[in-house]
């Protein structure tokens, strides 16, 4: 006997209906769409609906009705459960969201796994979290999908777990999925980040093709760790392939340049962003004012400030209030310091270098009022502290 072809029609039509409602937030379509559903009862307990309809009521109507829909549910595969569960992570209830996995009547499979850790990383705190969690999926013996392995090296980064990041990299080799170019992308930035720079390099160089995301990687793992010529070359072979780039590889030229003191180098890529059609942000401009800064242009530096199209950041002050240090240069400092006084009332590092400038030039009375100041505001220095990880 064969199938009614109407239903199996159905069975496509309504779920991308509803995700469709889901994406552009059509409840009362979805739910047009839903009472069209309950008419066409032989359908109603097809999986694929099911899970697109408590993906639409947690995601356009409430939450609680998703759950609601979801237990009055008599056949749940590990899609709905999954749905659910991703509904639960996506509005950072993840302990819901653990306590729905612990029950689950189905086996969990790599989404499951990879909405929980996605959930757990968005906390504060949670990377910690979340890498325990891999451990768990690993015990269930469920393979990391390539969606997996992307979300982890997130949570790498938060918890500088540079053996983990080694881990990661050998399951995607060994599986075949280590040249895909998001993943790519992902592992050269990692890598920077934990300060592994040579490991960032080879990832790059075996790349069959690079877009501007990979390059941006690249540029911007040097430019973190001080490698302004590495940086910068990186850019001109970007050029030499053709490759447009934006306003990130631009934000990573320009930190390079800054760390690097680079003040001329930084003027020149700044004024090459209009040549490109690069739309400078604050972050630029606190890239540019932090060069001048260094170099002791001091002048230049705030009339970039004064002269920005948006309201300067307490970034782009703190730079300069920097430089004041480096070159005793008290007027411009105090100016600087009054306005992050405003923009940054608590941070106690604008008050220590405004009196440090004041000591500097033998002014100590003035360095005694502005750590008054300080104490009366309660603003305390936090203590320091050392981050060391194993770069072999």
């Amino acid at each position: 006997m064969h199938a009614n072809p109407s239903l199996q029609l159905d069975s496509f039509v309504f779920p991308l209906a509803l995700k469709s409602c889901s994406s552009l937030h059509r409840p009362f379509l979805g739910i047009s769409i839903h009472a069209h559903i309950i008419k066409s009862s032989p359908v109603s307990s097809n999986p694929f609906i099911s899970c697109a309809l408590v993906d639409m009521y947690g995601k356009c109507v409430s939450l609680n009705l998703g759950r609601k829909l979801f237990d009055e549910m008599t056949e749940r595969n590990v899609g709905v459960w999954n749905a659910m569960i991703s509904l639960y992570a996506g509005c950072k209830n993840v302990g819901s969201a653990i306590q729905l996995f612990e029950v689950m009547d189905v086996e969990p499979n790599a989404s499951t796994f990879n909405s929980i850790m996605s959930g757990l990383s968005e906390l504060d705190g949670g990377c910690t979290k979340a890498l325990a969690f891999y451990r768990r999926m690993r015990e269930f013996g469920v393979k990391p999908s390539c969606v997996t392995v992307l979300g982890l090296l997130r949570v790498f980064v938060g918890v500088g777990a540079l053996n983990s990041v080694k881990e990661i990299h050998g399951f995607s080799i060994r599986n075949g999925i280590d040249l895909h170019l998001q993943l790519s992308s992902g592992l050269i930035e990692v890598y920077g980040r934990c300060g592994c720079l040579r490991n960032a390099r080879c990832v790059f160089e075996r790349m069959d093709e690079r877009d501007v995301v990979a390059w941006s990687s690249m540029l911007s793992a040097y430019a973190l760790h001080g490698e302004a010529g590495s940086a910068l070359s990186i850019f001109r072979e970007m050029e030499l392939r053709r490759v447009r780039p934006d306003g990130i590889v631009f934000l990573g030229v320009l930190k390079a340049c800054s760390h690097a003191g680079l003040a001329d180098e930084a003027l020149k890529y700044f004024g090459q962003m209009q040549i490109y059609g690069v739309e400078p942000r604050s972050e630029h401009y606190a890239c540019l004012v932090d060069a001048l800064s260094r170099s002791g242009r001091l002048r230049e530096a705030y009339k970039v400030i004064k002269e920005m199209p948006v309201k300067a950041t307490a970034r782009a002050w703190g730079a300069l209030l920097g430089g004041c240090r480096n070159c005793k240069e008290v007027e411009l400092a105090e100016l600087a310091a009054n306005i992050l006084f405003e923009l940054e009332p608590n941070n106690a590092a604008n008050y220590v270098l405004l009196a440090s400038i004041y000591a500097g030039v033998g002014r100590f009375a003035e360095a005694d009022k502005i750590r008054k100041k300080m104490k009366d505001r309660f603003v305390k220095t936090l203590p320091g502290g050392s981050w060391v990880i194993d770069h072999a």
